[in-house]
C-alpha cells in the first residue's frame, strides 16, 4: 500500500495550525476573560501594555517564562513534571476531530477544516478530554503537599460525578442525528440547530461542561479560600503556565463542542462557514465569562450532590422523551 505523501504533509499542516491557533487562542482569550471581567465589574481590566492591553498576553508569557522554577525536595519528580504535560495535551489532542468550516478544494484536493473525521468522534473527544484529569490528580498527588492532594482529589471525584450527566446530555444528539461523527452532527443541523430540539440537554450539557472544566462556580479543584491554591500550589514558571494554558484552552474547547453539538457548527446564511463557526464561538465564550463573573462558588458537598440529585435525573429525563418522541414520529411516518 502506497503512502500519499501529500496527504500527510496537509495533516501536518492542519495539525500544527490547529495547535498553534489554540496557543494563539489562549493567549488572547486571557485578555479577552480580563478585559470583559473588567467591563463587568465596572473597572478597566489590562490596559496599559500596548493599545487598549493587546501586548499584556505577551507580557505575561514572558514573565512566566522567566520566573525561577521552583521544585518541591520531597516531590515525586516524575508524576510531578508528568501532570501538566497530560492535562495540556489532553486539550490539544481533544480538538482534533471538531470541523470549523465545509470541506473545500484546492488544487484538485479535498481539504477539510478538521484533522481527523472519527466515526465516533464525540466518544474520542470525551475519552481525552477525561485523561485531562489524571495531570491534575498525578500534579497532587506528585507535589507531596496535602492541600495540592486535596485539589487532586477533588478533581478526579468531580470529573467522575459529572462524566455521567455529560454523556448522557448528547445522547438526544446522537439519536436525532443518527452518528456519533461531529461533522455528520453538523450536516444533520443544516436546517434547525439542535439547540431548539434540545434545549433541556443543552443546559445539562453546559453546566456539566463548565464542571468538567473546573471553571466558576466549580472550581472547588484549586479553591485558594481552603485549598491554597489546589493542585497547582506547587507549580511555577513553565510548568505552571502549562496548567494555565490547558484551563484556557478547555474553555475554547468546551465552547466548539457546544457550538458544533447544539448550535448548528459552521451552519449559517450568507457569511463562509468558517465565518460562522468563530463568531458562534466568540459568543459562547462571552457567555462562558459572564456565567463565571456572575455566580459564586458553591459548597463541595452540594457541587456534588448536584450532579447526581439533579442533573442526571434530567439528562435520563431528557433521553427519554427524545426516545419517545422519535418513536411517536417513525409510527406516524408508517402510517400506525
Amino acid at each position: 500500500m502506497s503512502i500519499d505523501w501529500i496527504q500527510l504533509l496537509i495533516d501536518a499542516i492542519k495539525a500544527l495550525v490547529i495547535a498553534f491557533g489554540l496557543l494563539i487562542g489562549f493567549a488572547y482569550l486571557t485578555w479577552f476573560d480580563r478585559r470583559l471581567i473588567g467591563r463587568f465589574q465596572m473597572r478597566l481590566g489590562p490596559n496599559r501594555v500596548g493599545p487598549f492591553g493587546l501586548l499584556q498576553p505577551i507580557a505575561d508569557a514572558l514573565k512566566m517564562f522567566f520566573k525561577e522554577d521552583i521544585v518541591p525536595a520531597q516531590a515525586d519528580k516524575v508524576l510531578y513534571f508528568l501532570g501538566p504535560a497530560i492535562t495540556m495535551s489532553a486539550v490539544l489532542i481533544s480538538f482534533a476531530v471538531v470541523p470549523m468550516g465545509p470541506e473545500f478544494t484546492l488544487f484538485g484536493r479535498k481539504i477539510t477544516l478538521y484533522l481527523a473525521d472519527v466515526n465516533v468522534g464525540m466518544l474520542v473527544v470525551m475519552a481525552v478530554l477525561g485523561m485531562g484529569v489524571y495531570g491534575m490528580l498525578l500534579g497532587g498527588w506528585g507535589s507531596n503537599n496535602k492541600y495540592s492532594l486535596m485539589g487532586g482529589l477533588r478533581s478526579a471525584a468531580q470529573v467522575i460525578s459529572y462524566e455521567l450527566p455529560y454523556g448522557l446530555s448528547l445522547l438526544g444528539v446522537f439519536m436525532l442525528a443518527g452518528s456519533l461523527s461531529m461533522a455528520k452532527i453538523v450536516e444533520a443541523q443544516a436546517r434547525l440547530p439542535f439547540i431548539v430540539l434540545q434545549p433541556l440537554g443543552a443546559l445539562v450539557f453546559l453546566i456539566a461542561a463548565l464542571a468538567e472544566m473546573s471553571r466558576t462556580p466549580f472550581d472547588l479543584v484549586e479553591a485558594e479560600n481552603e485549598l491554597v491554591g489546589g493542585y497547582n500550589t506547587e507549580y511555577s514558571s513553565i510548568k505552571f503556565a502549562l496548567y494555565y494554558m490547558g484551563e484556557y484552552i478547555a474553555v475554547i474547547v468546551a465552547a466548539s463542542i457546544f457550538v458544533t453539538i447544539f448550535l448548528g457548527g459552521w451552519q449559517g446564511p450568507f457569511l463562509p462557514g468558517i465565518w460562522w463557526f468563530f463568531a458562534k464561538l466568540i459568543a459562547m465564550i462571552y457567555v462562558l465569562t459572564w456565567i463565571r463573573v456572575t455566580l459564586p462558588r458553591i459548597r463541595y458537598d452540594r457541587l456534588m450532590s448536584f450532579a447526581w440529585k439533579v442533573l442526571v435525573p434530567l439528562a435520563v429525563g431528557n433521553v427519554l422523551v427524545t426516545a419517545l418522541g422519535l418513536a411517536l414520529r417513525d409510527l406516524h411516518v408508517f402510517g400506525l
